[in-house]
C-alpha cells in the first residue's frame, strides 16, 4: 500500500514536470537491450542536446518518474523518500529541465505499459528485440500477450513522431502495422534504413559499418562485445536521425558509449583469466547472444557459468535444456547455479559434455568457490543468470581488481549488497 502510495505521488509530480516543460521523449521497451540501447541513445543525443536517461534500470513506473525527476530509489528509508519528494517539487517549480528524455520502459505485468505511458508518453518509440520467449513471459497468457503489451509504446507514438523497430526481428517489425507515425528499422538486414555490415569482434570491442541514406561510415566501441551492442548503436543513429543528427557526428558520439554493468563487461580474472560478465539478468533470447560472443572469442578453454532463467512459465524447461544444447557446441566446462539449469546441465551431458566437465550448485556463492580452484591461466569464463540468481557474486570472486566491482558489476549498492 506504502509502495503505491509513493508511486502515484512520484508519478504525479513526474507528469507535472512533463507537462510544464515538455521535452522531447524517447521510449525504449523490447526484451533485450533496453539498458544498452538506452545508454546508446543518450550518447548519440547527448554530443548535441540537453539529455536526460533513465538511471540504471529504471523503468517500472516508479523507476520511470524517478529518472524523468533526476532521483535516485530511497529504498527502504521513509526520510529518503521525504527527501526526494521535496526534491521532486523543486524540480517542477525550477526552471532548469532537460531538452530530451531518454526512458527506459519495461513490462513484467499485464498493463505495466498502460501505466508507464500515462507518466510519459513517448515521441518516439523504440522496440528492440522480442524473440519469440520474451522474458516475463510466466505473468502472461502466453508469448504474444507479451508482445501485444510492449506494442503499446508504438501504438503511442504521436503521427509526427517516429517509430524506430529492429528489422532483423520478424516479431518486432510486424509492429510497423500499428502506428500512423513515420518507421525508422535498423539492423543487420539490407533492407533496414539504418543497417550494420562488417562486424567484427576482437578483445578490445567490437567495429562495424553503418549504412544510411547512400552514406557509409566505420564505427567502433571499445569494452563492448556483441552484435547487441551494434543493434544500440543502430538504434542510437536512428533515433539521432529522427533529431536531424548526421551520420558523421553520430558515429563519433558513439565512441563515447559504454555498455552498462552486467551486460557483456570484459574483466580480467584471477591467475590470468578473463571475465565475459552478462550477470544482470537472463532470457534465452539474451544467453544465446552471449553465447555466440563466448564462441567468437579466442581462449585456452571456455567456462559457462549460467544461473537459472526466470519468468519463463511452461516454456522454463525446454528452454532450459535448449540452452543446455548450445552451451555443448561451446563450453570445455559448465557450472550451473539453481534448479532450474539442472535441464541444462543434463542437456549439455547428453549433447557431448562428460560428467567431469559440468557442476552443479544451488546459491552462487557455492559455485565462485568452486570455480577458485576450477580456473586456470587463458581461461574465459561467461557468468550469467536472471538477476535473482546473484551471479554477480560470481564475478566479484573472480575479479583480479575486485576493488572495481562496483564501476562493473551490477547489484553494487547497499541494498542489493545486504541483501541475500
Amino acid at each position: 500500500m506504502i509502495k503505491k502510495i509513493i508511486t502515484a505521488i512520484f508519478s504525479l509530480e513526474a507528469k507535472i514536470a512533463i507537462r510544464r516543460f515538455k521535452p522531447r521523449i524517447v521510449g525504449v521497451t523490447g526484451s533485450v537491450g533496453k539498458s544498452s540501447t538506452k545508454e546508446a541513445i543518450a550518447a548519440v543525443l547527448g554530443s548535441r542536446f540537453n539529455v536526460r536517461k533513465s538511471m540504471k534500470s529504471y523503468n517500472s513506473e516508479l523507476g520511470l518518474s524517478l529518472a524523468v525527476l533526476d532521483l535516485e530509489t530511497a529504498w527502504h528509508s521513509p526520510l529518503g523518500w521525504m527527501k526526494n519528494l521535496w526534491a521532486g517539487l523543486k524540480v517542477f517549480w525550477g526552471k532548469k529541465f532537460p531538452e530530451v528524455l531518454v526512458l527506459e520502459m519495461g513490462v513484467d505485468r499485464p498493463n505495466d505499459l498502460d501505466r508507464l505511458l500515462k507518466v510519459a508518453k513517448p515521441n518516439i518509440g523504440v522496440v528492440t528485440m522480442l524473440g519469440f520467449i520474451p522474458v516475463h513471459v510466466e505473468f502472461f497468457p502466453g508469448p504474444e500477450d507479451v508482445v501485444r503489451e510492449k506494442s503499446k509504446i508504438i501504438k503511442a507514438v504521436p503521427a509526427s513522431g517516429k517509430a524506430i523497430l529492429n528489422r532483423d526481428d520478424e516479431i518486432c517489425w510486424d509492429m510497423r502495422e500499428l502506428t500512423g507515425a513515420a518507421v525508422i528499422s535498423y539492423g543487420f538486414s539490407e533492407n533496414a534504413d539504418i543497417s550494420a555490415s562488417n562486424y567484427k569482434i576482437s578483445d578490445d570491442g567490437i567495429s562495424f559499418k553503418v549504412s544510411m541514406d547512400g552514406a557509409n561510415v566505420p564505427v567502433r566501441l571499445h569494452g563492448a562485445y556483441g552484435k547487441q551492442h551494434v543493434y544500440a548503436a543502430l538504434a542510437a543513429i536512428a533515433v539521432g536521425s529522427a533529431f536531424d543528427m548526421n551520420l558523421i557526428e553520430m558515429s563519433e558520439a558513439l565512441s563515447l558509449y559504454k555498455s552498462p554493468p552486467g551486460r557483456l563487461k570484459m574483466i580480467e580474472g584471477l591467475k590470468g583469466t578473463r571475465i565475459l560478465d552478462d550477470s544482470y539478468n537472463a532470457s534465452p533470447l539474451a544467453v544465446t547472444a552471449a553465447l555466440d560472443v563466448l564462441e567468437s572469442l579466442q581462449a585456452k578453454r571456455k567456462i559457462v557459468v549460467l544461473g537459472d532463467m526466470l519468468e519463463l512459465g511452461k516454456h522454463t524447461v525446454p528452454q532450459h535444456k535448449a540452452v543446455g544444447q548450445e552451451i555443448a557446441k561451446v563450453a570445455d566446462h559448465l557450472i550451473t547455479v539453481g534448479p532450474r539449469t539442472k535441464f541444462t546441465a543434463e542437456e549439455a551431458l547428453a549433447h557431448g559434455m562428460t560428467e567431469k566437465k559440468i557442476a552443479s550448485f544451488s546459491t552462487s556463492r557455492e559455485a565462485a568457490k568452486y570455480l577458485e580452484d576450477l580456473i586456470k591461466e587463458g581461461d574465459l569464463i561467461l557468468v550469467k543468470g536472471s538477476q535473482s540468481m546473484r551471479m554477480e557474486r560470481v564475478s566479484e570472486a573472480l575479479m583480479a581488481h575486485p576493488e572495481e566491482a562496483f564501476g562493473l558489476l551490477a547489484r553494487q549498492d547497499d541494498f542489493w549488497k545486504k541483501k541475500e
